[in-house]
């Protein structure tokens, strides 16, 4: 299938009128204008990324009220990572609500109002995004952040990061 098609495709189950799909469609091309340029071309062909814009393009075709995302960064270059999360901002902004689920702790804490962090499948912590984001404990465990003044009076040195025990050797 073609880009086009696939955008095609993400609007049969809308409800709307023709009107309403040529709107969709225009702000897919508004979000994703290299859609537009690859309109004809098999989206097989698609890199990682504009294959992730297709598939959030083809979701935004059928004009949802609530867009749910599951590991939109995966595999991406940082850069390609950073244009998806400013598109995901951008959806959200024009009045869509967006569930996130992303692994890259700190990309969707930037992203999110309110936040649930896991950890083996329980949430761990939850509350507002930008307080877990500032909380020493999140930042430790989860975004990678070691606090320089406590690694060095625990004796580590600055080069030794703290381990989670599940990832510890023999677990």
């Amino acid at each position: 299938m073609t880009v086009a098609d696939n955008l095609r495709a993400g609007a049969l189950g809308s409800t709307g009128s023709r009107a309403a799909k040529t709107a969709a469609l225009r702000r897919v091309h508004e979000l994703f204008p290299v859609l537009a340029e690859r309109g004809a071309q098999r989206a097989g062909l698609l890199s990682g990324g504009e294959q992730q814009m297709l598939a959030v393009g083809r979701a935004l075709m059928a004009a949802p009220r609530l867009l749910l995302l599951d590991e939109p960064s995966l595999g991406l270059a940082p850069l390609m990572a950073a244009r998806i999360a400013d598109t995901i901002r951008e959806i959200n902004a024009q009045g869509t609500s967006v569930l996130l689920v992303e692994q890259n702790a700190a990309l969707a804490l930037r992203l999110a109002s309110h936040a649930y962090v896991l950890d083996v499948g329980e949430v761990a912590l939850s509350g507002p995004a930008d307080e877990l984001a500032a909380s020493d404990e999140v930042r430790r465990r989860y975004l990678g952040v070691v606090d320089q003044d406590a690694a060095a009076d625990a004796g580590q040195g600055l080069g030794a990061l703290p381990t989670l025990p599940r990832w510890e050797a023999g677990r």
